[in-house]
């Protein structure tokens, strides 16, 4: 598998985390829903110090927010590893332990633990992120848009691929793939109240 390959698997994998950043809250959970077409989660990671871009393509959440009352509201978030986009050899590739090790760990998980409204639309979602059994706090910067009775949520962020073995082996290595790998994400949603 070459570099560039691999370099894009981690950012898949910083790019599911990406979408735990848009929390919601309990109250409105069961009218409220994540539009996955509408939605997208994105990386960029660097091999040799050439970006690499890809997403998700399979993705899902559960949430019950409520702009008016963040502290209160929750989120989760589940990514299919196995849907990372790349090219078919990446593709080839993310299943092997030293990557994803989708036979073992064939989801990413997202859960809010904090919601915090820091004014005009924007909020701060904390919350614990598992890649391949490796869990790590996470604080992600999300804004909130809302127009014709959906609620967007974009925001980025960056993650060490090496806080969750991403990149095991040979592609510990740093020089050749970076441990920084930066994930913005759209989320849209229906249900979710007005600010």
């Amino acid at each position: 598998m070459s570099l560039l390959l691999k370099s894009r698997l981690l950012a898949g994998a910083a790019a599911w985390m990406l979408l735990s950043g848009a929390g919601l809250c309990p109250a409105h959970a069961a009218d409220q829903a994540l539009l996955a077409a509408q939605s997208e989660v994105t990386f960029v990671a660097k091999q040799l110090g050439v970006p690499l871009d890809g997403k998700f393509k399979t993705f899902s959440a559960q949430t019950a927010f409520d702009p008016k009352s963040p502290q209160t509201s929750k989120i989760a978030f589940t990514v299919d590893l196995g849907s990372v986009a790349l090219n078919a050899d990446a593709d080839a590739e993310l299943v092997k332990p030293d990557w994803f090790n989708t036979p073992r760990f064939p989801k990413a998980t997202f859960q809010s633990t904090a919601i915090k409204a820091l004014g005009g639309g924007r909020f701060e979602v904390a919350g614990k992120l598992a890649i391949k059994g490796n869990a790590r706090d996470l604080v992600v910067p999300v804004q909130l848009k809302q127009a014709g009775g959906l609620s967007t949520a974009t925001g980025s962020f960056a993650l060490k691929r090496l806080d969750f073995k991403i990149g095991e082996g040979d592609w510990s290595d740093t020089s050749v793939v970076a441990n920084d790998v930066q994930v913005k994400f759209k989320l849209v949603l229906q249900g979710v109240p007005a600010m």
